[in-house]
C-alpha cells in the first residue's frame, strides 16, 4: 500500500524524468556553490546537462499519451514493432520512407510506410508508444518539434473530424524519386 493517492502517483510518474533532471540540476548548483576553480565548471556542466535532460524529458512527456488502445509497442535496435490483438508487425527504421498521423474510427494512428510499400499502423495511445519519440526523432530531417506539433491536435478519446481533415504527413524520407531515362 502506497501513502500517495493514485492521482498523485500517476502525476509523479508522468513527470518523473523532468523531476529527476531537476534534482540533478540542483545537485550541480550545489557543487558550483561550493566554489573553487574545479567545482564551479563541473557544477555548471552538470546544470547544463540537467537543463538539456529536463527539456527533452518535458518533450517526451508531451509526446506520451494515456494508454487506451490494446497492444504493445516495441522499439529495439532500430526496429519498431507493434503487437496488437488484430494487427501488428515490425518495421526497420532505415527502411521507413514515410510517417503519417491519421484517424480511423475516432482513433489516431501512426502510419509507418516502408520502401517496399508495406504499412504498419500503430495506435498513438498504445502501451509503450512513448518510446516512438526517440525512434522517430533519430530519423534524418525529423525533429522533436514536428512530432509534438503533429500530436497537438485532438487528444485521445475525443471524436475526430473526417479522416481527410486529420491525415497529416509528419515525415517523408528525401530520395531520388523516379528516374526516367531520356533515351
Amino acid at each position: 500500500m502506497t501513502p500517495l493517492r493514485p492521482e498523485v502517483a500517476a502525476l509523479l510518474t508522468r513527470w518523473r524524468e523532468v523531476i529527476a533532471a531537476g534534482v540533478v540540476g540542483f545537485g550541480g548548483l550545489w557543487v558550483a556553490w561550493l566554489g573553487g576553480y574545479l567545482l564551479v565548471p563541473v557544477g555548471a556542466a552538470v546544470v547544463a546537462l540537467a537543463l538539456t535532460w529536463g527539456f527533452l524529458g518535458f518533450r517526451r512527456m508531451r509526446f506520451a499519451q494515456g494508454v487506451a488502445a490494446p497492444g504493445w509497442v516495441e522499439v529495439d535496435e532500430g526496429q519498431v514493432g507493434y503487437l496488437g490483438p488484430a494487427f501488428g508487425g515490425y518495421v526497420a527504421l532505415p527502411d521507413l520512407v514515410e510517417i503519417r498521423l491519421l484517424s480511423m474510427r475516432g482513433r489516431r494512428l501512426w502510419r509507418l510506410k516502408q520502401a517496399d510499400g508495406q504499412v504498419l499502423l500503430i495506435p498513438v495511445d498504445a502501451a509503450g508508444a512513448e518510446r516512438l519519440f526517440d525512434a522517430f526523432a533519430s530519423l534524418p530531417g525529423l525533429g522533436s518539434a514536428a512530432l509534438l506539433s503533429a500530436l497537438s491536435g485532438a487528444r485521445t478519446g475525443q471524436t475526430l473530424p473526417a479522416p481527410d481533415a486529420t491525415t497529416r504527413v509528419v515525415w517523408r524520407r528525401a530520395g531520388q524519386g523516379i528516374v526516367r531515362s531520356t533515351g
